[in-house]
């Protein structure tokens, strides 16, 4: 956990340091070495939130990126159930940086609980992901959306995580940091069966995009128009071999009959 309230503040980990969780009022004890980065922890071993996993460089980094009072920040569904959200944004998204392996159970209860969800993945988490998506990309093709660069992937279940992230319904980012220091990969929650689109996405442009309260028209606008324009272009292209195929059929028993 990156905060804990001292003197009624948010406040990093500092030597010596004790705090109170934001979640559960308990005892925070600062951690703070040479191996892992500076966090508070629980005293003991219990952890008042089961959603909550060990921080890398990764996430500190990227939680680092937005203001810090939407940080770690407790959010509270209907029913009373609590967890601690990485990022809050004023438009109530909530950005959930994974690293480690999620089951599918889990994601799902994470989607159902937060009601505008949005992932960004470490892609290097495992050396073959790199590997997998670089060559599913140089094998994807242009989608027929205008001059907007979005790749189809055709066969995603090559790439274990397309496979595994494909299906879950909302926004998710794959970064792949050392593979490209500004590009991000959105996975568009398109819910075309058999079929992912990606389009490349600047780092900078995710953290504007939610800083400057845009990311509500792209997934209710924007995205909801791509997946019309790609449904059409899918439905034209079938109708059109359904007619030549009922066409070539009626030549061929025509010149039968003569």
């Amino acid at each position: 956990m990156k905060y804990a309230i001292v003197n009624g503040e948010k406040t990093e980990a500092f030597k010596g340091g004790k705090g109170v969780c934001p979640s559960c009022s308990s005892e925070l004890i600062a951690r703070c070495g040479d191996v892992k980065i500076n966090h508070w922890s629980h005293k003991g071993i219990r952890n008042c939130d089961f959603w909550w996993e060990n921080e890398t460089e990764w996430h500190r980094q990227w939680k680092n990126q937005f203001p810090k009072e939407w940080q770690e920040i407790v959010h509270f569904d209907e029913n009373g159930e609590k967890h601690i959200a990485d990022v809050k944004t004023k438009n109530d998204w909530i950005i959930e940086f994974q690293h480690s392996y999620l089951k599918t159970e889990e994601r799902n209860s994470r989607i159902s609980f937060y009601s505008k969800l949005v992932w960004v993945i470490d892609g290097l988490r495992r050396e073959t992901d790199k590997i997998q998506f670089q060559k599913i990309l140089k094998e994807s093709s242009q989608a027929p959306v205008g001059n907007v660069n979005i790749r189809q992937i055709n066969f995603p279940e090559e790439s274990r995580l397309l496979k595994e992230w494909l299906n879950c319904g909302v926004p998710v980012f794959f970064d792949f940091y050392e593979l490209n220091n500004t590009t991000l990969w959105f996975l568009l929650p398109l819910k075309i069966k058999g079929e992912a689109f990606l389009i490349p996405f600047s780092r900078q442009e995710f953290i504007n995009i939610h800083i400057n309260d845009g990311f509500d028209e792209l997934v209710y606008k924007l995205i909801p128009n791509i997946r019309k324009i790609i449904m059409d272009y899918q439905r034209n292209i079938s109708n059109r071999t359904i007619n030549n195929f009922l066409y070539s059929r009626t030549r061929r028993t025509n010149s039968r009959r003569f």
